[in-house]
């Protein structure tokens, strides 16, 4: 497809010119290395202030989660998303003993999923956790030592 002023458009675009098209409900805009160096003029829209999850942390004032909440590190979108607001919903709205006992299930899903995305999801570095584990095992200790390490971790 050419576009009026005569570029080439990729399949699917429209209204093309020479630094931007349209495609879909996107607008694409090309950059020239000249483009970079004058500062911007972009004007940035100003905030809705009628926007129900602006302002209300994790938990809005109707008592349900702000998946868009900051806080969450973006954990409620990508790949693993769904897992995720499925186990952190079991857990806030749990009303067990052991608060979130009831959502094994729904954590080992997540945690399933992640593991699938290592790149998205990385795991603890395997020199980090050398660095947290003890120089000697437990076992190698003088059995006096191994009891009173037994006796401190069980009175914390």
């Amino acid at each position: 497809m050419q576009s009026p002023g005569g570029t080439i458009c990729p399949p699917g675009t429209t209204g093309q010119t020479e630094h931007s098209a349209v495609q879909g409900k996107d607008r694409i805009i090309f950059v020239t290395k000249e483009d970079h160096e004058t500062p911007s003029n972009a004007e940035l829209v100003a905030d809705d202030p009628n926007d129900p999850y602006e302002e209300h942390g994790l938990i809005l004032p109707n008592g349900d989660i702000n998946w868009n909440c900051p806080c969450l590190g973006g954990m409620a979108s990508g790949p693993c998303g769904e897992q995720f607001k499925s186990a952190f919903s079991c857990f806030h709205y749990s009303t067990e003993e052991v608060k979130g006992s009831d959502c094994v299930a729904q954590f080992r899903a997540m945690q399933e999923c992640m593991q699938k995305y290592p790149d998205l999801y990385p795991q603890e570095d395997e020199e980090e956790e050398e660095e947290k584990k003890p120089a000697e095992p437990l076992e190698e200790r003088a059995p006096t030592e191994a009891a009173a390490t037994t006796e401190e971790e069980g009175s914390s």
